[in-house]
């Protein structure tokens, strides 16, 4: 992890399109500002790790969902 030292009122870049503005310090809290390409999304970590494990789950297949959509599929073509 790259560790950098900024005051309230400077900034750091990443790259030509990402700038981070520190705004304030109180106490524990920094207050950030992001300036990004309004095509990149940006997340809390919290948030983000919560979207990761529900995409990770929706991935997951059991022999249970197999089995249901075949099922599915066989009645679907009984119709027919």
């Amino acid at each position: 992890m790259l560790i950098l030292t900024r005051r309230p009122g400077e900034s750091i870049y990443l790259g030509d399109d990402i700038k981070i503005t520190v705004l304030s310090v109180q106490g524990k809290q920094i207050k950030i500002g992001l300036e990004v390409p309004d095509d990149l999304p940006v997340y809390r970590e919290e948030v983000y790790l919560r979207v990761q494990e529900q995409n990770r789950l929706a991935l997951q297949l059991s022999d249970q969902d197999l089995f249901a959509a075949t099922q599915l599929w066989q009645t679907e073509k009984k119709k027919k």
